[in-house]
């Protein structure tokens, strides 16, 4: 099992640990994880901002980037969740991931003056 296969499968069952089973949700149920895990995600990113010092104007903040690795990992809780109530494999996001990353690269090759949205429709 390579490391991508196994953190899906550990998310898998900590889903099934706590009653979320992403393997059989109708339409409305995906709406709601999505929506659900997206909300969880934002709570997660404010989390992981106040683990830097972005208060230019406060003197006392310090950055603490053992909790920000941590944050960094409560989000990809979230987001393989969402592969997941999404139906999407390890190798659907890998597969995904380089694709996005080809058109990435074609956007910065040609100065991304405009937003081309049938970039990645192929993904």
């Amino acid at each position: 099992m390579d490391k991508l296969d196994e953190i899906f499968h550990l998310q898998h069952e900590l889903n099934q640990r706590i009653g979320v089973h992403t393997d059989a949700m109708s339409e409305e149920e995906k709406g709601k994880w999505v929506l659900n895990y997206t909300r969880a995600m934002q709570q997660e990113i404010a989390e992981l901002v106040d683990s830097v010092p972005w208060k230019w104007w406060a003197k006392y903040q310090e950055f603490d980037e053992q909790n920000a690795k941590v944050e960094v990992i409560d989000l990809f809780h979230f987001l393989i969740s969402i592969a997941q109530v999404l139906g999407m494999t390890p190798e659907d996001v890998h597969a995904a991931y380089v694709k996005k990353n080809v058109v990435n690269h074609q956007r910065q090759d040609s100065g991304y003056k405009e937003k081309d949205h049938e970039d990645s429709k192929h993904i």
